[in-house]
């Protein structure tokens, strides 16, 4: 074979690839269009568990499970905060709230208070939402160790820990519904993201660990890996067609559940999804790395110049 033929080979290779990966993403986005929306929560439990739950995704999902006639636990570490949203949900779906108060940086000791508060509980949805970034793309080694801490325990551990206790009386029921929030950073090179993007990459082999466990016993295990959402944690201030509010973003992520066991959620997403997947991953690592550098620049100069003020 002649270095043209085998060229052209690869080159047919590489089309019929590329015409594949395209079918089976307009196949999933008409899968879930024409198949989503169809769950009846409320037939799993009538209390839904959401971590996280005070700002951006997690209060929306908190919202829209509530408007699906739930009773929704709230959980995050400022009291305050949760006091005020649950206040509005009461108020705004007159269904009934539980706020637990943690701070999910802490150890294994902080378990014990929320099974507790937890136990008796009609339990049909929990969304381990609850996550820890860093406030700007930084080297690894000059982030914090207590920062390092924070992200493995909030993202890792708070997903780990509450799957552990709630799991066992969804299966008495055999139905029960785990909704993780993983990221994108976790499904694509992410350098300048400390431990973040690796601690998401855990979610996602965590949930399809679950999925492989647990599918044939009546539970229902989906796992988000949303890109850019604008969201205070974000610092995305303006919807857009790639960063959508929360609201757009977790309606269209609950009328996934049941259809999609893996999702970006959003269609945009799922677009930009699949265009990055195109990309080899030197290139993508380089787009990233030239974007985080800048990000980066630009939040060291903004301390600086606080500090001068």
């Amino acid at each position: 074979m002649s270095l043209m033929q085998a060229t052209c080979f690869i080159g047919t290779l590489y089309s019929c690839y590329l015409s594949f990966t395209l079918i089976k993403f307009v196949l999933s986005v008409l899968k879930t269009m024409l198949l989503g929306g169809s769950i009846e929560f409320r037939r799993y439990g009538s209390w839904a568990v959401v971590t996280g739950c005070t700002d951006g995704i997690g209060k929306e999902y908190a919202r829209q499970l509530a408007a699906k006639g739930l009773n929704i636990v709230l959980m995050s570490r400022t009291k305050e905060k949760l006091e005020a949203v649950a206040v509005e949900i009461e108020k705004d779906y007159n269904v009934e709230t539980k706020i637990i108060q943690v701070d999910f940086s802490g150890g294994h000791e902080i378990y014990d208070a929320v099974l507790k508060e937890l136990d008796g509980l009609d339990i049909g949805v929990l969304v381990n939402n609850v996550g820890a970034s860093v406030s700007f793309p930084e080297y690894f080694h000059d982030i914090s160790v207590e920062v390092i801490w924070r992200q493995v325990n909030v993202n890792v551990m708070s997903c780990a820990m509450l799957t552990r206790m709630i799991i066992p009386s969804m299966l008495e029921r055999k139905k029960g519904i785990i909704i993780n929030v993983s990221s994108a950073s976790g499904q694509f090179p992410m350098p300048l993201t400390g431990a973040y993007g690796a601690t998401k990459s855990f979610v996602d082999r965590f949930s399809k660990n679950l999925h492989n466990e647990y599918n044939d016993k009546g539970l229902i295990i989906q796992n988000v890996f949303p890109f850019v959402v604008a969201t205070k944690m974000s610092g995305v201030k303006r919807e857009s067609l790639l960063t959508p509010f929360p609201e757009t973003y977790v309606a269209s992520v609950l009328g996934k559940v049941g259809v999609a066991k893996e999702c970006f959620g959003y269609w945009p997403h799922e677009l930009q999804a699949f265009i990055t997947m195109l990309l080899p991953e030197w290139l993508q690592v380089k787009i990233v790395m030239n974007v985080s550098k800048r990000l980066r620049a630009r939040a060291l100069k903004k301390r600086e110049a606080k500090k001068d003020s």
